[in-house]
């Protein structure tokens, strides 16, 4: 911090002589250890306060054993689904005084467990978001002793405190839609093979049949160009309904759709999922399904929290979060109608 009406930065130093006081005092006095003497403290603040004077918070976290920062690894910092629950995130825990360091693996998993581990190195606690590691690597990640979350995975059989979403409560939904609109055959462009979110897409799906579908699985991605480099193998599956990973795919898909002369919804039905905001503004309009990402970051920042300060009631409180995935909403728009 550089001194009021001064060109160089103030110490601690400074802190300590404009009180006189020892270094050691002013360092007490910050860390709020409740030895000093009262008189003493109130020099060293008015000092501090006259001098403009910012403790390092490198520093302070040594002093307390912890850095003050929490570390986010999500796939792809570029998709909404994950820039929204970190910005979330990162606006809760901001009230407790911790910063946030966040990394972005690029939707590869053989980096995600390098890069964990750097994360770990620097924060006191980490939140994973819906990782695509082999469960042998998140499982070694658990064991390492830092406060972990996972946010929208689950593996049963490891100690693994999680937050989510309820993604197969949302494609069901798309599914009952899509039958009451008179749909048989579906196609469902599925996301990254290690995503655990499109895993639960594809539980969902595998019940269609109860509501009268059928439905072709073709492998796509969670991006825009994956969703246009897909679109005449849709087609060719035969549907008169396309179920998109995501809004991103669904976007790309309707572009090129567009480019071949087939019509959406009059020639065939189109769905997304995560609302994003250019689902609105397609045209036509995407019918998908809305996910409360701000609702899981900050539900991420207090389960973390919590698990940081050691409560072992909250516990219990993440597993009722885990139980009770975060309710998705269906948004019906132009893009689905009856098949022609």
């Amino acid at each position: 911090m550089v001194a009021k009406g001064r060109g160089k930065r103030v110490t601690i130093g400074d802190v300590a002589r404009a009180a006189d006081a020892s270094v050691t005092t002013v360092s007490r006095v910050l860390n709020e250890v409740a030895t000093v003497d009262a008189a003493l403290a109130h020099r060293v603040r008015q000092a501090i306060a006259d001098l403009g004077y910012r403790p390092s918070a490198a520093a302070q976290g040594l002093a307390r054993g912890r850095s003050g920062t929490l570390g986010v690894l999500v796939p792809d910092l570029a998709n909404p689904h994950f820039s929204d629950l970190v910005k979330a995130f990162s606006a809760t825990v901001r009230d407790s005084g911790a910063r946030v360091l966040v990394m972005d693996s690029d939707e590869d998993p053989d980096v995600e467990r390098d890069l964990a581990e750097d994360l770990i190195r620097y924060a006191d606690g980490l939140l994973l978001c819906a990782p695509r590691m082999p469960r042998a690597d998140l499982a070694a990640l658990a064991s390492r002793g830092v406060p972990l979350l996972v946010a929208n995975r689950r593996a049963p059989g490891l100690a693994l405190h999680t937050v989510g979403v309820d993604f197969h409560q949302g494609v069901l939904a798309v599914c009952g839609h899509l039958a009451q609109l008179g749909h048989r055959r579906v196609v469902y462009l599925a996301g990254p093979e290690g995503s655990w979110a499109n895993r639960e897409r594809l539980r969902a799906l595998a019940g269609a049949e109860a509501f009268g579908l059928h439905v072709t699985v073709l492998a796509c991605g969670s991006t825009t160009d994956e969703g246009y480099a897909a679109a005449e193998r849709a087609l060719e599956a035969d549907g008169t309904a396309l179920v998109a990973y995501n809004d991103f795919v669904a976007l790309g898909l309707l572009s090129r759709l567009a480019e071949l002369g087939v019509r959406v919804p009059e020639d065939i039905s189109l769905t997304g999922f995560d609302e994003i905001d250019l689902a609105r503004f397609s045209s036509p309009p995407l019918t998908t399904v809305a996910v409360p990402r701000s609702g899981l970051g900050r539900a991420a920042a207090v389960a973390l929290v919590r698990l940081m300060d050691g409560n072992t009631d909250g516990d219990d409180a993440l597993e009722d979060v885990d139980a009770e995935a975060l309710p998705v909403e269906l948004h019906v728009r132009g893009s689905t109608s009856a098949p022609s």
